[in-house]
Parts: C-alpha cells; sequence; structure tokens
C-alpha cells in the first residue's frame, strides 16, 4: 500500500471528490466550519476552491495508491475565523500567527490503516516547508478510550503526543463529551 500525503495546492478536483457534497442541495461543512461558517454552500465551495488555487493552500491530501483517501486542514491560524473568535480556545502569542490543524477526514474504506497519522505527519511537513515555526492542534483526551469518528475529527491528544506535540493549555471546548487540549509543536 503506497500513501503519500500532499498539499491541496492545484489539486481542487480530489478534495472536492469527498469533501464537496455529491447532491444538488446537499450539507456538509465543506472544511469552512473553523474558516467562515456563515457561508452557504455556494460560496463554501467557491472559498475553497479559491483555497486549493493558492499557496499555501488549505491543507493536505492523503493518497493510498493514487486513490484520495484522506484530508486534514492545516493553514495559519489567522486564517480560522472561528479558532480567532473563540471562547473556548484560548489565542496565545499575539504576537506570533501558528500554523493550526483543526481536522481530519479519512474516507471509509481507508480507516484503520494509520491514515491520521501519516496526514499528521503531512500536515506539520506542509506547515514546515511555508515557513511555519509553530503548530498547533486541538484534540480530545479520550484517556485512551476509543472515540467516534464524529468527534474524532480534531484527533487526540495520544495521536498528536506520538509526533512531538506537547499539551500546552487546557481549553474549555469538548467533543464527544471529552476535553480537548491545545497542543504545539515548534519547527525547526
Amino acid at each position: 500500500m503506497g500513501i503519500e500525503v500532499l498539499p491541496a495546492t492545484g489539486r481542487w478536483d480530489d478534495f472536492a471528490t469527498f469533501m464537496v457534497p455529491r447532491k444538488p442541495g446537499g450539507g456538509g461543512c465543506v472544511c469552512m466550519s473553523y474558516r467562515d461558517a456563515r457561508l452557504g454552500m455556494p460560496e463554501r465551495i467557491a472559498y475553497m476552491h479559491d483555497e486549493c488555487e493558492r499557496e499555501p493552500g488549505p491543507g493536505v491530501l492523503a493518497y493510498v495508491d493514487d486513490q484520495v483517501a484522506g484530508w486534514c486542514s492545516v493553514a495559519p491560524k489567522s486564517t480560522y475565523r472561528r479558532l480567532l473568535n473563540s471562547r473556548t480556545i484560548p489565542h496565545l502569542d499575539e504576537d506570533r500567527d501558528p500554523w493550526s490543524i483543526v481536522c481530519f477526514v479519512v474516507r471509509a474504506g481507508f480507516r484503520g490503516r494509520g491514515l491520521m497519522h501519516e496526514l499528521l505527519d503531512g500536515a506539520v511537513a506542509h506547515a514546515r516547508a511555508a515557513g511555519a515555526e509553530l503548530v498547533e492542534g486541538y484534540p480530545v483526551d479520550t484517556g485512551g478510550a476509543k472515540v467516534d469518528v464524529i468527534s474524532g475529527y480534531v484527533g487526540t491528544v495520544a495521536l498528536f503526543e506520538a509526533h512531538g506535540f506537547r499539551r500546552h493549555a487546557k481549553t474549555t471546548a469538548h467533543s464527544g463529551g471529552a476535553d480537548r487540549w491545545l497542543m504545539r509543536r515548534t519547527l525547526p
């Protein structure tokens, strides 16, 4: 099984294959929940199309044997309106703009293969290549218990810790009833 993680820049069609609703009038976040959830579906699609056409792009895509299998949203924190205005996830270091990892999506049929690990590594590599000095994530602390797919879109503390992130601050945010942490990794 060949796995490759690449920036979404220039890969709109691949992003759209599983992040844009197929049915006319269908719902979904199109990865806009943290960017600007006020937008309607046509505007969300147009926004993400534009993001995929310019650097640094909105995130990374995972490919398994050339099939799009996963997505991770990673971009400068300043591009996530909801994070900047959050009352539950702290905004620290006003003079720095860390990159934020806000969600993971792995297609059905590709789950259970470690793709979240690959996506997290790819997200960090993408942030580093774009000049980021600091990367943040806001995962859920499961205490070792399994997390459902819906609540696990933010990743887990254990996943982030396995990739060199450290707990920086406990948030007042929750996912699936579990606490979320602001975790950071400084990039060389």
